[in-house]
């Protein structure tokens, strides 16, 4: 489904991702771990097509298709979700409103008419109750007032309504007390399938309780130096990241 080869991008000149290859299958979740500056949230702006990074070598293929050159919102149409750290505040434009809109836009990039309203509203009120969204809860501004737990519970109610081939999740367990990081996780996992697959870019094991990852690579100044199954993690928990750096002769 994803294919990276060779990945070399910068901002300000300065190179941050120096050779990334990751290969990632239908299905499959990958877990990317790594200390502060490793490259981690690069790496996913990189693949939501942030325009403040230039890709200076390599490719990402999205079921074979190239996404050089598309901006971000045209990659969202391709089936690219990502979930930011730290989500905006759209004061007068309610959850509903915006994901109505998020999925018709989507709809006519693809040649297709907008959803009907009643199907729309059948859909809110399944993954509503499936990621268990109180209704008064999707009236609101869209992440205004939020609390940390509540704008990333409303991002992984987006990612199951517009249901997107590649989810990104950026660190989407900062800031969440136990409760809310459950809530989460099991909405994660309730939406995965075999149509889809997700990145999970975190510094704690205690996420990868909830969403068990297939793998888990780690990046380490600017290149993922090591890849493993989710015991990798439990061994970065444990001991830190000092053996890597040895490894690399840091």
């Amino acid at each position: 489904m994803l294919k990276i080869s060779n990945l070399h991008a910068s901002v300000a000149d300065k190179e941050i991702l120096k050779g990334i290859d990751l290969q990632i299958k239908p299905g499959e979740v990958h877990a990317i771990m790594g200390p502060n500056g490793a490259g981690k949230s690069t790496l996913s702006s990189v693949i939501a097509g942030n325009e403040d990074f230039e890709v200076t070598q390599g490719t990402i293929l999205l079921d074979g298709e190239d996404l050089d050159g598309l901006a971000p919102e045209e990659r969202a149409h391709k089936g690219v979700f990502m979930s930011f750290q730290h989500p905006v505040e759209i004061p007068g434009v309610t959850v509903t409103n915006f994901i109505k809109t998020a999925i018709n836009e989507s709809r006519k990039a693809r040649g297709l008419e907008d959803m009907p309203a009643n199907e729309m509203l059948k859909k809110i009120r399944e993954k509503s109750a499936l990621l268990e969204i109180d209704r008064k809860f999707l009236s609101r501004s869209l992440n205004e007032g939020f609390s940390g737990g509540e704008k990333k519970r409303n991002e992984i109610f987006q990612m199951a309504m517009l249901e997107p081939k590649l989810a990104v999740l950026d660190e989407t367990d900062s800031g969440l007390d136990i409760d809310a990081l459950r809530i989460v996780a099991n909405g994660v996992n309730k939406l995965k399938s075999q149509n889809n697959a997700v990145i999970v870019i975190t510094h704690y094991q205690r996420l990868l309780d909830h969403i068990v990852p297939d793998f888990v690579h780690v990046l380490f100044n600017g290149k993922i130096v090591k890849s493993g199954p989710k015991e990798l993690a439990l061994k970065l928990e444990k001991e830190g990241y000092d053996w890597i750096r040895e490894e690399q002769n840091v």
